[in-house]
């Protein structure tokens, strides 16, 4: 992206940005070094930085491991840049692409002896944030991203859940980007969406209702019916003690010796004939009224079934309408040969930490000669034109041009279709050799780490949170449920693009369609 900005450290200008009360300074931060050993972790010195006009909201943050420092993007340019602290040796901070998932103001860890985290802003749910902390010129965190406590403080407020943070090896920033692969928005079917929103929540919420209505119909009738196992049972012994009784007299009748004996025998006889055909002809009538009840249940449970899955339908059909008012990220990846989409949501997590993003869209993609780099290129839309979206692209890996890695790319034109004429600033495209990190989760947009970087700041200590509910197709709770279990926070290897072998990284579980409307 073309630079045309000053720093207000160049000029001396003071100026205002953001909420009444923060002011950003631009000055040079002159860090106090213990010592020249220390200085030579860090060589080149950063400085608090503010772009000399209107700043917007921060697009992307993007963080330099060589030279230390952050840089907060918005629509037009960079608006921020302060030095940071990385992770120290052994506790690297991952290189790679992420966004941030969840905020709290005044944070205390609960890996780290509850050492306080200003200003946090979460990236991974296994302890890697941004926040404020000291900064003695050089990596020293635990895997963290210190920023300056009044930095941090002022931009706090700034960011959203779902900005995109990337974390790279070396200095990096976006540079405007075009390419016929990249999505091209129709105004019409942005225009269009509102309604087709409210039409689609409209029908998913008759479904929902007739879907109620069948399961009770469905228990009703079960219920109803739930008795006739015994009552049933009951006529068939009654009958069978009837039989059992006539056959009996029918003895005494050939076995009679006098005609006394004879004629009591008869008058038994009869009576248990009378009593067996009683029981027959009620067994034959409970037969008969029982069927109806039966065929009811199976009819109603039948009909719950195909209005399930109706409502289904369109509950998938208004999440998918509410959803294309949202940013889209996509992620390929050239180590799974698939394609991610995610979109927020905006519902709060069941266990109370972030937001839900939506998962429902995971498909194989094509990638001409597989065997070969990519690289790592993230593809963000910074802003509308009058033709649909202005791009920029960062890359952060080894491998081809982003230009010939989107040439190697097939991407299903379903996909595209469902997803591009609705796309809005600040959707992305991210392409990588690497697979999703199994940090990726139905909490987090997608969390991609270069492998052939350290991943230090991943061996932390086991996270205590127990398992969760994730959300039934019709809100939290019900009768079908996802759960998120515990996971041992293991880095993956150091390059599998080089080295063969199994390595950990995100596996979907592809959870049923779900509304969150």
């Amino acid at each position: 992206m073309k630079d045309r900005l000053t720093t207000a450290q160049s000029n001396g200008v003071m100026r205002r940005w953001g909420a009444p009360g923060i002011v950003m300074f631009a000055a040079a931060v002159a860090l106090a070094v213990p010592s020249v050993a220390l200085a030579a972790k860090q060589p080149r010195q950063t400085a608090e930085a503010v772009a000399q006009r209107e700043a917007g909201e921060p697009i992307m943050a993007i963080v330099s491991i060589k030279s230390q420092q952050v840089t907060f993007y918005d629509s037009e340019g960079w608006i921020l840049r302060a030095p940071v602290s990385t992770g120290t040796t052994g506790r690297e901070t991952p290189a790679g692409v992420f966004a941030v998932v969840e905020k709290d103001k005044d944070h205390h860890s609960t890996m780290y002896d509850d050492a306080w985290m200003p200003n946090m802003q979460r990236i991974t749910w296994n302890g890697i944030a941004l926040h404020g902390g000291p900064l003695p010129g050089y990596a020293a965190s635990h895997g963290c991203v210190r920023m300056p406590f009044n930095f941090a403080e002022g931009l706090f407020d700034k960011t959203n859940i779902g900005m995109r943070v990337i974390i790279s090896p070396n200095d990096a920033a976006p540079v405007d980007f075009s390419h016929p692969s990249l999505f091209v928005p129709s105004r019409e079917a942005i225009a269009a969406v509102p309604a087709r929103a409210d039409k689609l929540s409209a029908e998913a919420e008759e479904a929902k209702n007739a879907a109620d209505d069948a399961k009770k119909a469905a228990a009703a009738a079960a219920k109803e019916a739930q008795s006739l196992p015994a009552s049933l049972r009951k006529l068939e012994q009654q009958k069978a003690r009837a039989d059992a009784e006539n056959a009996y007299a029918d003895k005494l009748v050939a076995n009679a010796k006098t005609d006394q004996a004879r004629a009591k025998a008869d008058e038994l006889k009869q009576k248990a004939a009378t009593k067996a055909a009683d029981a027959a002809t009620q067994l034959d009538a409970a037969k008969a009224a029982a069927q109806p009840k039966r065929d009811a249940v199976a009819a109603t449970k039948e009909a719950s079934k195909v209005a399930a899955a109706k409502k289904v339908e369109a509950l998938k059909a208004a999440t998918d309408a509410r959803l294309a008012l949202e940013p889209v990220s996509v992620y390929i990846s050239r180590s799974t040969q698939k394609l991610y989409v995610r979109r927020n949501t905006h519902k709060p997590a069941p266990d109370g930490g972030g937001e839900v993003f939506d998962t429902s869209i995971e498909v194989p993609v094509t990638i001409r000669n597989p065997d070969q780099p990519l690289g790592t290129h993230i593809f963000t839309a910074m802003a509308k034109t009058d033709t649909g979206l202005r791009w920029s692209v960062v890359s952060i890996d080894d491998g081809d041009s982003a230009k010939d890695a989107l040439d190697r790319i097939t991407i299903p034109q379903e996909v595209w279709d469902r997803i591009a004429p609705t796309a809005l600033p600040r959707s992305s495209i991210i392409i990588s050799d690497e697979p999703l990190s199994a940090e990726t989760n139905y909490r987090t947009e997608f969390v991609a780490v270069l492998s052939n970087h350290p991943q230090g700041g991943f061996i932390t200590r086991k996270p205590t949170a127990p398992p969760v509910e994730m959300a039934s197709d019709d809100g939290w709770g019900g009768n079908n449920f996802f759960f998120f279990g515990q996971r041992d926070p293991v880095p993956q290897p150091v390059n599998p693009r080089r080295r063969g072998g199994q390595y950990q990284y995100y596996q979907s579980t592809q959870p049923m369609q779900r509304s969150f409307w």
